[in-house]
């Protein structure tokens, strides 16, 4: 009797142990906690994956912009360093790139004065090249505010979704009667995983952003040199009054 009334007793603990392991997931991978997890975890870390995607491809996309404009403006750079006026810079300058169009803008500016050097055009002159370095700094900067975004928001959006997952898995506690840890672990480690994914978009977005950061300043002071140099061609240009000379041959 005793013997029966021991096995009777640990039936009911038996019966809670398979029970509990019926629940438990088979599949504890990434991919398997993914595809357990609940829609708006799923939709976290879906959105959260896309995030990473856009961060690398902004990365490789930019370094490589970043990489041509950057030794096509040094090879412009090169060629006002010589001892030539700003019609020869400008027919050996054709392309919408920076320097090409800030030597182009000054090219512009002078044919609308006339070949006039006075102070007035010096203005003028610097004026024209100040918007068109902010506008190329502008047009070279393009795409990294994302990265900021994504970098900023990231680890907040995983929290949400670890925070959904983790009071989905306390209302599961309740609604199953149980304090199990094995019950209860799979469902916080799905909840986790979209913190875990938070980080992995927002590491590499900051990184990334400050490291493009660090070379799009770099390339705006080549633009601030060339904008320089224009104005030093523009000014022995109109010591040696070749303005008005080119004027008269035209």
């Amino acid at each position: 009797m005793a013997l029966i009334a021991s096995n009777a007793m640990l039936w009911p603990a038996a019966c809670f142990a398979a029970e509990d392991n019926a629940v438990l997931p088979r599949n504890l991978s990434p991919w398997g906690m993914f595809q357990s997890a609940d829609i708006v975890v799923k939709a976290v870390m879906i959105g959260l994956a896309f995030a990473s995607l856009a961060t690398w491809t902004i990365w490789l996309a930019k370094t490589i912009e970043i990489r041509r404009k950057t030794a096509l403006a040094k090879q412009r750079l090169r060629l006002l360093e010589k001892d030539t006026v700003l019609a020869e810079a400008e027919q050996a300058s054709r392309g919408d790139d920076a320097v090409a169009q800030i030597i182009q803008s000054a090219a512009r500016e002078a044919s609308l004065s006339g070949g006039v050097f006075d102070d007035g055009f010096k203005e003028r002159t610097a004026l024209r090249l100040e918007r068109v370095e902010a506008a190329m700094a502008r047009q070279i900067a393009r795409g990294t505010g994302v990265l900021a975004t994504i970098g900023a928001t990231a680890p907040f959006v995983g929290l949400f979704g670890t925070v959904w997952g983790i009071m989905n898995s306390f209302i599961g506690i309740s609604e199953a009667h149980t304090t199990n840890l094995a019950v209860v672990a799979p469902g916080i480690a799905e909840a986790l995983l979209a913190t875990a994914l938070g980080l992995v978009a927002a590491i590499p977005a900051v990184v990334i952003y400050n490291h493009l950061t660090r070379s799009i300043a770099a390339h705006r002071a080549l633009l601030g040199d060339a904008c320089a140099m224009v104005l030093l061609l523009v000014s022995r240009e109109g010591d040696r009054g070749l303005f008005r000379l080119a004027r008269a041959a035209e």
